[in-house]
This record gives structure tokens, sequence and C-alpha cells, in this order.
């Protein structure tokens, strides 16, 4: 496991954060649920400097009174769906 991957999940449990907390995505009609757990493994899977942007944006969020916790989960969610999405389209 990455240093950056340890300092994440020391971070979430620290700070409460139930990684299986879900979120349910819209997606033409379909819903796709996806996990704070699955959302933190899938970006702790890119390279070292992915998983520092997603770790310090996660700081980030829960300073922010604005953005929150909850937000910053389902703005990488969609995120996660839009790359998964776009990689099945066919031209």
């Amino acid at each position: 496991m990455s240093e950056i991957k340890k300092r994440c999940i020391e971070f979430l449990a620290n700070n409460s954060i139930n990684l299986d907390s879900e979120i349910d995505f819209d997606v033409n009609g379909k819903i796709h649920t996806l996990s704070f757990r699955y959302i933190t493994d899938t970006f702790m899977m890119a390279s070292d400097e992915s998983q520092l942007v997603f770790l310090t944006a996660l700081e980030k969020s829960l300073k922010s009174k604005e953005m929150g916790i909850e937000r910053f989960f389902e703005g990488m969610g969609q995120l996660l769906l839009m790359t998964h999405l776009s990689k099945n389209i066919e031209v």
C-alpha cells in the first residue's frame, strides 16, 4: 500500500468518514450507486501524483464550509462515471 493511500485512509478514519456511505447517480434513467470506499480505492489505483491531488482535495473539502465531504465524493464519483462511460462509447 502506498504511503499516500495510508495517509488517505488515516484521514478518513480520523474524521469519522464512513467509507460504506453511498451516493446514487442517475445516468440516463439508470441508477449507479458508488460507495465512498469504491471511489477512494479507484483513485488510489492512479499515479502517486493523482493520489496526492485526491488526498489534498479531500482534506480541503473537509475544511470548506461550502463543499463538504458529501459534495467532494459526489464530484469524484461523477468524474469516475464520466471516465467509465466515455471509454464505453463507440465511435
